[in-house]
């Protein structure tokens, strides 16, 4: 019986299925980074003047970067970068940091000054086809711009990893601060790319995360982990990884999400969803923008054609709201796929979807 280790949150869970009920287990086998190369290409940041680092979000990839900046600093005999981060992720990075690091609290962006240098993991995104630095900015301090971005949106399904309109909102509004940034692409195995520069340029390391693509045949059943924490903390994060992968799953076939969600929703437009306080409706032409809109619209498409099913911590009363199966465990997906499309059905496996972008042969 082929075990197989899924990531749910900080932990992995392991998913027992017999061969014959195992389909395909679908993964990349992309070239990525040695030490020796990560460094030579973070040798592109001056950390002989003063700076200070600022993560949005933390992944693995974003600590090991952290790490050899401050190995760096460290044989130059000049001092260590400050470290900005979001609250919740403030003792996440702490943890992973010399005792003595100062890690604050980032507030905001509206006394930037030029030694500021953004940190992040390049995802792919919905909306903007790739989710940057840029378009995090975006999100977090251009609201009165969002409304122009999802109004860009090309039709009203997912563009992932697609070239859009939406995202030239995104460098237009990086462009006006005088920031900098080092932008990452990595997966599973590691960081397969790096460019430093500002957040406006470095979004063309998206060209490294086309190379993320893998066309398959159609799938009945398909099961999605999001391969890493930092893409399953809230529902929002996690229905990144369905807008990968759906297009490769057959009319009435069934996507299964493997996501915590130990932070909840995140997403505003979803919470009113719930609350009875948001129409579908709405979202073809909203008169103002309410956060992760564009995930709600999607969501409503791809159910006309697909059952969503979801394991999480959510409440069930949420995932009924919003027309989701839910099970409390992965062992639990199994067993509803074999009583429900019968003992000999067989479940694809995608172990990194927030990572991978699938596309039908």
């Amino acid at each position: 019986m082929p075990e197989i280790w899924l990531n749910y949150g900080p932990t992995d869970v392991v998913l027992d299925i017999k061969a014959e009920n195992l389909d395909q287990k679908i993964e990349l086998d992309t070239p990525v980074l040695d030490d020796a190369q990560i460094s030579e290409k973070l040798d592109g940041l001056d950390i002989t003047k003063p700076l200070t680092l600022v993560t949005l979000n933390y992944t693995t990839a974003i600590q090991k970067t952290l790490s050899i900046i401050f190995t760096k600093c460290a044989e130059k005999s000049v001092p260590r970068p400050k470290i900005f981060a979001d609250k919740q992720i403030m003792n996440l990075v702490r943890a992973n940091l010399p005792p003595e690091s100062q890690v604050l609290a980032f507030e905001g962006i509206e006394n930037v000054d030029s030694n500021l240098v953004f940190v992040g993991e390049m995802e792919f995104d919905g909306l903007f086809g790739f989710d940057t630095i840029s378009t995090r900015l975006l999100r977090r301090f251009g609201k009165d711009q969002m409304l122009t971005a999802y109004e860009k949106r090309q039709g009203n399904l997912p563009n992932s990893g697609k070239e859009t309109q939406s995202i030239e909102v995104a460098k237009s509004f990086a462009s006006t601060f005088e920031i900098s940034a080092i932008e990452l692409v990595a997966n599973h195995k590691g960081i397969a790319d790096i460019s430093i520069g500002h957040p406006s340029n470095t979004i063309s390391i998206s060209k490294t995360m086309t190379g993320f693509t893998k066309s398959i045949e159609k799938h009945r059943t398909l099961l999605i982990s999001t391969g890493k924490d930092a893409s399953n903390d809230t529902l929002g994060r996690s229905l990144g990884s369905l807008w990968n992968c759906f297009s490769v799953i057959r009319d009435e076939g069934l996507a299964i999400l493997l996501g915590e969600c130990r932070a909840g929703i995140g997403s505003e437009a979803i919470r009113q969803f719930i609350e009875g306080r948001m129409s579908v409706e709405r979202l073809q032409k909203p008169a103002k923008y309410v956060d992760g809109m564009e995930d709600l619209l999607y969501l409503s498409e791809i159910q006309k054609k697909l059952q969503i099913g979801l394991v999480s911590v959510l409440p069930e009363f949420y995932t009924k709201k919003l027309s989701m199966i839910s099970f409390d465990g992965v062992k639990e997906t199994l067993e509803y796929v074999l009583k429900h499309q019968g003992a000999r059905q067989k479940v694809s496996i995608v172990p990194d979807g927030a990572r991978i972008l699938l596309a039908p042969n």
